[in-house]
């Protein structure tokens, strides 16, 4: 069996179509600010490609450049400014913060109806309450990919490995609330194979490269993978290169999977496009009150 490919970059592309019809149709364009503390080069440069593909879209950018030393304080002073100001419909916080920085407060701090990240406690409650405003998007990204796969959800076994408040615990919900039956997996999961290959719907966000191999697949099974993890490799001429691969062995689980996502050009750009979908989401409905 060879794996059906789940491309994320198609499923991106018709998306971000819909997303820029949508944003004509608004009385202005949505505003996405963003809050960075940092002075990481790789941080800096995600926020310079965040802004490129709003314009792409025709969704405004802002952001918020704070000291790499910014304390507790000081974030949550600039995440106020941007709850009360009108003309911002979206809130994102960038990655990493300065240590001793509380990252529940500071999401906490985010007004529900601008966090656009989904990531708040008040977000989370909502999901779990099946009444969804705004999904964390790494985890809805992963349903997206599902859903565009065509799988039958209603009564089918999902196995997620990974419990984060980003991927692992808002997908289960997601799957709950669309009548799966679903088992969460961690690091103290015995027998973690086994529990694996009963999935109909596999879903591998631990952050761990190539944890999972083909005989952690049921035969036909669909596998997300959700991990994106920088590793060292050889090539053919003995060289040291970087490389990008995810939490799943993709060579033997394509023998075994009907249907699988790659990595990269799977879950990741669904996830970067549905950030700017919530942003526009947020913004109609600012704009609807």
């Amino acid at each position: 069996m060879t794996a059906q490919i789940i491309d994320g970059k198609q499923i991106a592309e018709r998306m971000r179509q819909q997303i820029a019809e949508r944003v004509k149709g608004l009385a202005r364009p949505p505003l996405l600010a963003a809050v960075i503390a940092t002075d990481d080069a790789g941080a800096v440069m995600y926020a310079q490609s965040q802004q490129k593909k709003c314009e792409q879209l025709g969704i405004g950018y802002r952001l918020v450049t704070l000291p790499g030393s910014a304390t507790q304080a000081q974030l949550q002073a600039a995440i106020e400014e941007l709850n009360a100001d009108d003309a911002v419909d979206g809130i994102i916080i960038q990655q990493p913060l300065p240590k001793g920085i509380d990252e529940v407060a500071a999401a906490s701090a985010v007004r529900p109806d601008k966090d656009v990240e989904g990531v708040s406690p008040t977000s989370l409650g909502l999901l779990a309450y099946n009444q969804p405003r705004l999904i964390p998007c790494t985890a809805l990204a992963a349903w997206e990919a599902i859903c565009a796969a065509g799988v039958a959800v209603a009564g089918a076994e999902a196995v997620i490995i990974g419990r984060s408040r980003i991927v692992g615990r808002p997908l289960s919900l997601i799957l709950v609330n669309h009548h799966a039956t679903v088992t969460v997996c961690h690091t103290r999961t015995r027998d973690l194979a086994a529990t694996a290959r009963r999935a109909d719907i596999l879903v591998v966000a631990a952050g761990r490269p190539g944890l999972v191999t083909g005989d952690f697949v049921k035969p036909g099974a669909t596998v997300i993978d959700v991990g994106t993890n920088r590793v060292s490799v050889t090539d053919a001429s003995g060289k040291q290169m970087s490389k990008t691969v995810g939490d799943v062995d993709f060579v033997s689980a394509a023998e075994v999977a009907g249907r699988i996502t790659p990595v990269p050009g799977g879950v990741g750009p669904i996830t970067v496009t549905l950030l700017l979908r919530n942003t526009l989401e947020a913004a109609e409905a600012h704009l609807a009150r």
